[in-house]
């Protein structure tokens, strides 16, 4: 089980939102590449990034610090990027520049002829982030909820060649009161590809209920608050989860 550090980027900082809200933004460090070596130093073996401004604008935003941080982490670990990833071009560049994996959320959606070509065209590089509240899709960095059922396009994206789902609660996101298992081992249940956790996390007891979970096909969870505002150790999660791992 991965435990992944989020590292969400607005206007060139590293915040944490509540649910998707913008204005909600707390900025957590105002050297985002500074986080990623913190992050690394302190075992991580992934971290995932996430280009709020671009998500909302639907374009690359903080191109300039992602690319910081692709040169900080220098490949020692995989970093997978969604945020405003809406064209071939755009996939291509952050490849060459050093991302292992293209996270497509609300294009997945709104266009899924531009997903099917991107798993076409970069094979085993692609995930889908699948946000939900109450089993419905929400896109447009959450301001919209759709009529999409989450295991019904999960099933369709699979069958396309992404190479994980990233699937989020946003009821949970941010708030720190656990996170949804049921409905990601509901999810997970549904696929032969694996799925990653992630909204709200909150504490080792989320972790190891996770790890109970793993051989369901969870291989790991992204953490963003929790451990900002220490709820959560990292290194004694991941710690847990290898454990757990050994265990199996």
């Amino acid at each position: 089980m991965l435990i992944i550090p989020a590292i969400d980027l607005k206007d060139g900082n590293c915040v944490r939102l509540k649910q998707g809200v913008m204005e909600s933004a707390t900025v957590f460090s105002r050297d985002p590449v500074a986080m990623a070596q913190y992050w690394l130093g302190q075992g991580a073996q992934r971290l995932h990034l996430v280009d709020l401004n671009g998500a909302f604008a639907g374009k690359p935003t903080n191109t300039a610090v992602i690319r910081d941080i692709i040169g900080a982490i220098d490949g020692k670990i995989p970093i997978q990027l969604g945020g405003g990833i809406r064209d071939l071009d755009t996939i291509r560049n952050y490849l060459e520049e050093g991302i292992s994996y293209i996270i497509i959320g609300t294009a997945a959606v709104s266009t899924p002829s531009f997903l099917h070509q991107a798993c076409n065209e970069f094979p085993g590089q692609i995930m889908v982030g699948l946000d939900a509240k109450n089993g419905k899709i929400a896109v447009d960095g959450w301001s919209k909820i759709t009529d999409h059922n989450v295991i019904d396009l999960a099933k369709k994206f699979e069958a396309y060649g992404v190479v994980a789902i990233i699937y989020t609660d946003i009821s949970r996101d941010g708030m720190l009161n656990g996170i949804n298992i049921k409905a990601t081992v509901k999810l997970a249940r549904e696929l032969t590809i694996p799925v990653i956790a992630s909204g709200g996390v909150t504490s080792l007891e989320d972790v190891s209920k996770l790890c109970e979970v793993e051989a369901k096909g969870i291989i790991g969870v992204i953490t963003g608050r929790a451990i900002y505002e220490g709820t959560l150790d990292f290194r004694e999660s991941q710690v847990l989860a290898d454990e757990f791992s050994m265990k199996a």
